[in-house]
């Protein structure tokens, strides 16, 4: 299953953004995604937004991952911060190494392990990100 989510649920995102993103349009996470395929309409979006490209990359990297059902937008924004930027990249990811990841990225911001998503969930995204590529 393929989730959608409302655009003011991304992280990150201030309730002005998210007026500017809904101004031109943009609801949800699958319009953002529809609307910004490719490097040219980022660019246009990025222009119409009066921000840098590397914000709209952002977005949409976040957007893409939240598709996933065990991610959604609560872990899209923790992917993001592990390298993680698509669907794609997730679905190519040995499970172990990410993990590890994961847990260091806990350990070095917040001190705590007991936070970090099991090698168990870990593996059930890269399945999903599998099957929806």
């Amino acid at each position: 299953m393929i989730y959608d989510w409302s655009i003011g649920d991304l992280p990150g995102l201030n309730k002005s953004e998210c007026a500017q993103l809904q101004q031109l349009g943009i609801n949800t996470t699958r319009q953002l995604l529809q609307i910004a395929p490719d490097a040219a309409t980022k660019q246009q979006l990025a222009i119409s937004l009066g921000t840098k490209i590397q914000y709209v990359n952002k977005l949409v990297a976040l957007a893409d991952l939240s598709r996933l059902a065990g991610v959604g937008c609560q872990y899209n924004g923790l992917l993001l911060h592990t390298g993680i930027v698509s669907v794609r990249q997730l679905a190519q990811m040995p499970a172990h190494k990410l993990h590890q990841q994961l847990l260091r990225l806990h350990v070095a911001t917040l001190q705590r392990r007991d936070l970090c998503p099991d090698l168990t969930q870990v593996q059930s995204w890269i399945k999903q990100s599998q099957e929806l590529i």
